[in-house]
């Protein structure tokens, strides 16, 4: 199965039957880090220095911070 390179749009062919969740990969063109947040469907998500950067989740704030 192959996906595309959220920062290059490189096509990146992956054997569904060979990656786990959990597995990081990456890309052969720009070398981003990728990790595999879905196997069905094939979900890639980049990684961050904090694990992988999912953007629909706001940030965790302090009472303080409020």
């Amino acid at each position: 199965m192959a996906v595309v390179c959220p920062e290059c749009d490189n096509p990146i062919v992956i054997d569904t039957d060979e990656v786990e969740e959990g597995e990081t990969l990456q890309c052969d063109e720009c070398g981003l880090d990728l990790e595999v947040v879905s196997v069905d469907p094939l979900e890639l998500a980049p990684i961050d220095d904090s694990g992988y950067d999912d953007e629909d989740s706001a940030p965790m704030l302090d009472e303080e911070d409020e």
